[in-house]
């Protein structure tokens, strides 16, 4: 009932400040509600409730955090804001509020280019994750990919190393290809700046450049063991897929409105 009732008042406030030469009363809106008008009047008076009031204030909250994701966050992300700042709230309630608030967040086109393609030929490399994106200790075991991220300037394509204990990206590397010295210099970065463990796995898709002879060379330098998944199945390799996904998401899918250097210092 009190969503005929609200209907109604912001209804006739809406009339009042129209140019609308016939503003309908209060009397005959609640007709054409079949709402009874001492009803209306009560509702309009009774004092905002505990609840009201709090959905209010929660409701600042949710709007604060969506905002300062630029408009990516989705409901999870927003809940788990409001439990690092203390403010109690489930999940499906900070649905509710961003549904009544008309909070959508900005999503990823579903298409990619793809950087993975099969020869035909079978690589003598086996698969060590196995899906199992989990480690017993920092170094033990990385994933790594590369993505393309458009640009006023063309493509920029960006690889990185993912462990998978920390989830922490402990390498990554950026130019305008996605030849093999891009992967290595994302290792490379990872191996200067982070302890890795020895025989410690690193885990990519099946590319030429992951399966060349020339990145098996840079793994065994620093006595890193190769391990891919099948071609072009990505669930194989899907860690380092959703960082992208997640990667994207957050920075502002706005393709093409920054040039690469300036893409390339805020990734």
């Amino acid at each position: 009932m009190s969503d005929k009732f609200e209907f109604i008042d912001v209804e006739y406030a809406a009339y009042q400040e129209s140019d609308e030469q016939y503003v309908p009363s209060i009397v005959k809106m609640c007709i054409w509600m079949k709402v009874s008008r001492s009803g209306f009047y009560e509702w309009r008076h009774a004092p905002e409730s505990a609840t009201a009031k709090r959905r209010g204030i929660l409701a600042l909250y949710v709007k604060k955090s969506f905002d300062d994701s630029d408009d990516t966050y989705g409901y999870r992300r927003v809940h788990a804001d409001l439990v690092a700042w203390g403010v109690p709230a489930g999940p499906e309630l900070v649905r509710s509020l961003m549904r009544e608030l008309g909070l959508e967040p900005c999503q990823p086109r579903p298409w990619r280019v793809s950087l993975t393609e099969g020869d035909g030929q079978e690589h003598d490399i086996p698969d060590l994750v196995k899906r199992d994106f989990t480690a017993d200790a920092p170094g033990e075991k990385m994933v790594g990919d590369i993505t393309c991220i458009p640009t006023w300037q063309g493509w920029l394509y960006l690889a990185t190393v993912i462990d998978c204990y920390t989830k922490e990206v402990v390498g990554w590397a950026t130019d305008d290809n996605y030849k093999t010295p891009l992967i290595e210099k994302a290792i490379e970065m990872a191996a200067r700046n982070h302890s890795l463990a020895e025989n410690a796995i690193f885990h990519s898709d099946r590319g030429s450049n992951y399966t060349s002879r020339q990145f098996a060379e840079t793994l065994r330098k620093h006595i890193l063991r190769q391990s891919v998944g099948r071609t072009g199945i990505c669930y194989d390799n899907a860690m380092a897929e959703s960082f992208f996904a997640a990667l994207k998401n957050d920075s502002a899918i706005v393709p093409s409105i920054r040039p690469a250097s300036t893409r390339a210092a805020t990734l």
